[in-house]
């Protein structure tokens, strides 16, 4: 069953054209990734998808129901729910409370709601900092309430955006058994990500966004190999060295 459909949407800023023509399937019960350089309207994308920007052309489907220009808070509750590269919890409020922001969208009966985001911090392991603050975190843990507090929407749909961004080679070995379980419970997840041993690791299949348009999706390992994608990624010059056996792609593209 397919999820999410985009047919081909747009989104342009001024002059500049962040998204230009973007069409995608994501089919249900998946792990798939949209990667791409730094610029290349990937995060844009993720706020067409999930309602926190209107796009200026095409069309968004989630279920089946078209979802275009619906709010980020309508498409949470039903069901399409996102995290940010930029963490930023609620300081002051213990990570109980923070997840308990997500579960209250569907509970709203406090109790409820702090049950539910016991739930989830033992989901991603944080139930041992429930009650500290969110300011003492490190970022590895920050990172982890950003995921819990979605979870704790209760999405179908979760989109990712770099997850494993800041985290040091132990941190993403301990982060990707947390995304896979995620999707052995349910949720169908969609991920941004420049960790590409974390991609070939997890996705099944992969878009590649560069300057606001797709040019080139399949499977992780074939996306590694194709020359639009190194050149996109690392410059004409350097795809070429590439071409000739002298660099792999998975050093590159894991600093890219």
């Amino acid at each position: 069953m397919n999820l999410l459909e985009v047919h081909s949407v747009s989104r342009s800023f001024g002059g500049l054209k962040a998204v230009q023509g973007v069409s995608l399937t994501i089919e249900e019960g998946t792990l798939t990734a949209l990667i791409g350089p730094n610029g290349a309207g990937k995060t844009t994308l993720f706020s067409l998808m999930s309602g926190f920007i209107r796009p200026d052309a095409g069309e968004i489907f989630f279920k089946g129901q078209n979802i275009t220009g619906v709010s980020a808070y309508e498409c949470a509750r039903r069901g399409l729910t996102r995290t940010f590269q930029i963490v930023q919890p609620f300081a002051a409020q213990t990570v109980r409370e923070n997840i308990a922001v997500g579960a209250y969208l569907h509970h709203p009966q406090k109790a409820k709601a702090m049950a539910r985001a016991e739930d989830v911090a033992r989901k991603v392991g944080l139930l041992g900092v429930l009650d500290q603050a969110a300011s003492q975190l490190t970022v590895a843990g920050r990172k982890r309430l950003e995921l819990a507090r979605a979870l704790a929407t209760e999405p179908q749909l979760l989109l990712l955006d770099e997850v494993l961004a800041g985290l040091n080679p132990s941190e993403i070995q301990e982060m990707i058994p947390v995304i896979r379980s995620i999707v052995s419970s349910g949720v169908t997840v969609l991920m941004i990500e420049h960790v590409m041993q974390a991609v070939m690791s997890l996705a099944q299949y992969a878009w590649v966004l560069s300057q606001g348009q797709l040019i080139f999706e399949g499977t992780p390992k074939s996306v590694s190999t194709d020359t639009k994608v190194i050149e996109a990624y690392l410059g004409h010059g350097m795809a070429k060295r590439m071409a000739q056996g002298q660099m792999p792609m998975g050093q590159e593209g894991a600093a890219a």
